[in-house]
């Protein structure tokens, strides 16, 4: 079974940066395309950015463009998401989630907390 944990989530002011990191495990990290979403309160949950396996081709939605990088470490089984000049409408639950078919995600962490004061 796969499991995903995040973490490095917590308060920033705007302009600051985190990285949060993705813990997976249950079977073979390289397989799976991995992505990150989030959801604000409120709101529905929404895609912040992808990577694939072996090429590492990145895709990102168009307000962290920019400002947010999303990589991963095949050796250590992790995928990271560094946040650069954050801003308050960044604050939202940040959830991991990792999937073999395209598009398609099939498993997903608690999510980490991202609180970005103006």
């Amino acid at each position: 079974q796969v499991q995903l944990v995040e973490s490095g989530g917590g308060l920033v002011q705007a302009g600051g940066s985190l990285r949060l990191s993705c813990a997976f495990s249950g079977r073979t990290f390289s397989r799976d395309r991995m992505g990150w979403f989030r959801q604000a309160p409120g709101k529905e949950r929404e895609f912040v950015a992808a990577i694939s396996r072996s090429s590492g081709t990145t895709t990102y939605s168009n307000s962290v463009k920019g400002r947010f990088t999303i990589s991963r470490d095949d050796a250590k089984n992790t995928v990271y998401l560094q946040m650069n000049s954050l801003k308050s409408e960044d604050t939202a639950v940040y959830y991991c989630a990792a999937g073999i078919r395209t598009s398609v995600y099939d498993y997903w962490g608690q999510g980490t907390q991202v609180t970005v004061s103006s």
